[in-house]
């Protein structure tokens, strides 16, 4: 596989995989057992802190927090800096939520991802994934959704203008790998990511942002051997700003979207 090409199948951020298919399942549309499997793929993941538990407990097990809630009661966050949209008022979780960039509220408990890397005695590394569980106030409301309609709009116009301007720094100079990932915007192939129960809209908008999500990890990097000066950089950072929103918010919307 290509850099490009490769640059495009990253793995779907954790959260957005935890609350879709706990969505889905909660909604009876798949089984539980299927539901840490597809969460976790081919990583372990663990939960802690988990409501009845002392120690830490594998995904599967840590799933039944969810049993008594509805599919409503469970939504992603992707906050940023100065862009706390979703989050509870000030407290450890959403401390946390900010600093990792990704969280899942469901019900009275938040919950976020911790990659954990461990180095066996031969000297392999691995890493497993913690969900650390955060209680909330139980008078937390949930902020008025964006719809994906109007998710939709933001996104193709903030990448519109993003374009324009990373066309003018040339962008893919420094990184190479983004000419496929760019592309790739506008041919997703990954439609089928979201469980059953999400309408073929909302399916579209996850994959075109799940792919633009990689795409700008990539394009925040600093370019091999100082390519980028400082004027190019603001400007980088000032074309993706916006753009970064806009694609947080359309993941937002595709996952908590009402079931079918």
């Amino acid at each position: 596989m290509s850099t490009a090409a490769g640059a495009t199948t990253l793995a779907t951020r954790r959260s957005s995989r935890l609350v879709a298919w706990v969505r889905s399942w909660r909604a009876g549309l798949v089984p539980y057992d299927e539901v840490a499997e597809e969460v976790a793929r081919d990583e372990e993941h663990l939960v802690a802190d988990a409501p009845g538990a002392w120690t830490d407990v594998p995904l599967r097990e840590g799933l039944t927090a969810f049993s008594k809630l509805t599919p409503d009661q469970i939504r992603l966050v992707l906050p940023a800096p100065g862009d706390p949209r979703g989050l509870p008022g000030p407290g450890d979780f959403t401390g946390a939520a900010l600093l990792a960039g990704e969280a899942v509220i469901a019900g009275e408990l938040g919950l976020i991802p911790e990659v954990r890397t461990h180095t066996s005695g031969s000297g392999m590394t691995f890493e497993t994934v913690l969900w650390r569980v955060f209680p909330l106030p139980a008078e937390t409301a949930p902020p008025v959704p964006i719809t994906v309609s109007e998710a939709e709009g933001e996104l193709n116009l903030m990448l519109a203008e993003a374009t324009n301007t990373l066309a003018r720094l040339d962008i893919a100079q420094w990184r190479p790998e983004l000419a496929g990932a760019l592309a790739a915007i506008r041919r997703p192939d990954s439609a089928n990511e979201l469980p059953p129960g999400f309408d073929p809209r909302s399916r579209r908008l996850f994959a075109r942002a799940n792919v633009l999500d990689h795409v700008l990890a990539l394009a925040d990097e600093v370019a091999p051997g100082g390519a980028v000066n400082g004027f190019e950089a603001q400007a980088r950072d000032a074309a993706l700003r916006p753009l970064a929103a806009a694609c947080r918010g359309a993941l937002v919307a595709a996952c908590n979207a009402p079931l079918i």
